[in-house]
């Protein structure tokens, strides 16, 4: 029997700390070789996109694939998870949220290992749209911030965001008028917004801050300009092969020759503890998430256990003719 779950279930089952805890253990499995992970190949359409994503966690006994189509006015997402013993498909699960869910929890993990672990650290976000909210919430579960500071183009969307994320985490959120702002003395900065052009620049960058840089995955789009890449001390990514596809973070200034690929770092290697992260407080760093079908495979499972003890979701029986 398949089991059907709902955007509505996955909001019910998934907290961001299971979530961060799902990533972190499947990054560690990629390390040890019990995962095997496909880049995103994406079929362009007159009309729209199709995208897919594919992975196997031995560790976890499933694999399967996210997929979603992206036409206007919307996107849709859907994974499928299966039995990596007999093939059985489990489960048939809306993913928007997940996806939501599992990008925040994949920066957290990359913060975990990456970031100070001082008290009260200060966050700057840039970017006020869905991503963002759970990009704040994983920061706030695993280190302590004091404040946060928001921009995005909108002064109406950034004042309510800053409104909406100050009652959610308990944390003072405020809207800042200017770019520069949001990123001049801060201890970790996000970029999380649809950007073609860079939004973050390395000349505001203060000694020891880390950076999440999460929204660009494809290549025409760029949310931090060549100094940043300069600057940095240490780059990490999920896939080095998927930032060769889809970083145009990385692309415009490995043309120039300020970067080169060996410098990227995969997280696996640091979840795994094979690497350090951060080795002291001065550093730079940086994580790009592209996002990858193993993050989205992890939580998945969550979900699907989840539902199974509390008796959620539709069952289908599917197939039952053969």
């Amino acid at each position: 029997m398949t089991l059907y779950l709902t955007e509505e279930h996955v909001s019910q089952l998934l907290s961001i700390e299971e979530a961060i805890q799902a990533v972190e253990g499947a990054f560690a499995r990629q390390s040890m070789g019990e995962v095997t992970l496909h880049p995103r190949q994406r079929l362009h359409l007159p009309a729209g996109t199709f995208h897919t994503m594919e992975a196997a966690d031995m560790g976890l006994n499933v694999f399967g694939i996210k997929t979603y189509a992206s036409f206007s006015p919307r996107t849709r997402f859907v994974v499928m998870l299966y039995c990596a013993s007999n093939g059985n498909l489990l489960a048939i699960i809306e993913a928007d949220k997940l996806g939501q869910i599992r990008t925040g929890a994949t920066a957290g993990v990359a913060a975990k290992y990456l970031a100070r672990r001082e008290l009260d650290l200060k966050v700057g976000i840039y970017g006020s749209g869905w991503q963002a909210e759970t990009q704040l919430q994983a920061i706030c579960a695993v280190r302590s911030v004091a404040a946060v500071k928001v921009y995005s183009r909108k002064a109406e969307k950034r004042v309510a965001f800053a409104r909406r994320m100050t009652e959610l985490l308990g944390v003072d959120v405020s809207p800042c008028e200017e770019p520069q702002e949001c990123a001049e003395d801060q201890d970790i900065i996000i970029t999380a917004t649809n950007s073609l052009t860079p939004v973050l620049k390395g000349a505001w960058l203060s000694p020891g801050v880390h950076v999440n840089a999460v929204g660009s995955n494809i290549l025409i789009r760029r949310e931090l300009d060549e100094d940043v890449i300069r600057r940095c001390d240490l780059i990490v990514a999920e896939s080095v092969d998927q930032c060769k596809m889809e970083a145009g973070d990385f692309l415009h200034p490995f043309q120039k020759g300020i970067f080169r690929w060996e410098q990227v770092l995969e997280i696996s290697n640091i979840a795994a503890g094979q690497h350090p992260g951060r080795s002291d407080s001065t550093q730079i760093t940086l994580f790009k998430s592209l996002g990858v079908a193993l993050e989205d495979i992890a939580t998945a499972a969550v979900v699907y256990q989840k539902a199974l003890a509390e008796g959620l979701g539709t069952t289908i029986d599917m197939w039952s003719g053969h």
